[in-house]
């Protein structure tokens, strides 16, 4: 497979590559929810002038104070918001002078792209024992796109000891909200900065939004950094609300659960070995996995490949039952 898109979600490639199906796309290429936060609410009507007026910093504390609710960050800590977690990503970089910086990989590619970009002496590595004298340290947790875990505790005493030298441990959890358990947003402090989404679970990818939670020191520098306005009036609104919606996310977190391992069930059936990833994204090999994603794509299902490791794919949750059958039948050939 050659000229594989970095990202997902590039419909109008895979419509010059396969042309335009019949049914219409079906694209698993994401992690994102495929029921996403009801909007319009029927509980939740914003003021129609968040579309008319410049962001004003009543309705921006408000987005940062649902956040750090729901997140329970400490007094110590700030959360701050921009256009997207990778609008964070790459802010970041560019707030911390040149150093040497460690990206736990394979994970998301931004991330590395983002620290050389801005002039960092970046090495991949496979494991944290392999960071060698960095000083800033990247590790996506649960990691996309294998779902790879890595214990809380041993995170924070990696931050401790960055901050003593200090550097800088950043926690990508954009795919933790199904994850509670694994999020270190309650324990920031010193040299740790933890990146959160907001897309993703929430379903909502195209508003752009995004949170980062550091040290008041960091997150007063990457604020002034993202200037003023970062995030617009109706992100600012539907966000806040979305935020707070707990019932929501309780249900939501069960109904993703139990999809991802319907999922499961459809990719093993056809034969694919699932090798792991998070309720929002599955990873399969299969050794024809290039077969399999030309075969996809000509019945217009969009999946994820890899240059990397061309065995590899990753899917997408389908959005209902309907969505499923036609995946299965797909991979039955």
């Amino acid at each position: 497979m050659t000229r594989l898109p970095l990202h997902g979600g590039d419909l109008a490639a895979a419509q010059a590559r396969w042309g335009q199906p019949a049914e219409g796309w079906l694209d698993l290429s994401t992690g994102i929810n495929p029921w996403p936060w009801p909007w319009p609410h029927p509980l939740f009507d914003p003021n129609p002038a968040c579309w008319r007026r410049l962001p004003d910093s009543g309705a921006n504390q408000a987005l940062l104070d649902a956040a750090s609710r729901r997140w329970a960050v400490p007094a110590a800590a700030r959360v701050v918001a921009g256009t997207g977690s990778q609008a964070l990503i790459q802010a970041l970089p560019r707030i911390t002078k040149p150093t040497r910086a460690a990206i736990l990989a394979p994970t998301y590619g931004e991330h590395a792209r983002a620290w050389t970009a801005a002039g960092h002496d970046v090495r991949e590595i496979a494991g944290l024992d392999d960071m060698g004298e960095a000083r800033v340290v990247v590790a996506v947790n649960p990691n996309n796109p294998d779902g790879r875990v890595i214990e809380p505790g041993r995170l924070l005493d990696l931050a401790g000891r960055l901050a003593g030298q200090g550097g800088m441990l950043v926690v990508d959890e954009a795919f933790c909200d199904e994850r509670p358990d694994l999020s270190l947003a309650a324990k920031t402090g010193p040299g740790l900065v933890v990146l959160r989404s907001f897309g993703k679970f929430f379903g909502l990818a195209g508003l752009r939004l995004g949170f980062a939670v550091a040290e008041e020191g960091l997150a007063a520098r990457l604020t002034d950094y993202l200037g003023p306005w970062p995030v617009s009036g109706p992100a600012l609104a539907v966000g806040a609300a979305a935020l707070a919606d707990h019932d929501w996310t309780r249900a939501t977190i069960a109904r993703l659960h139990d999809a991802a391992g319907r999922l499961d069930t459809i990719l093993k059936g056809a034969g694919l070995e699932v090798l792991g990833g998070t309720s929002l994204f599955r990873l399969a090999r299969h050794d024809r996995a290039g077969e399999v994603y030309e075969r996809l794509g000509r019945a217009g299902i969009l999946v994820r490949a890899f240059a990397f490791r061309p065995d590899i794919l990753r899917f997408g949750l389908p959005g209902g039952r309907e969505e499923e059958a036609r995946l299965e039948q797909a991979l039955a050939g």
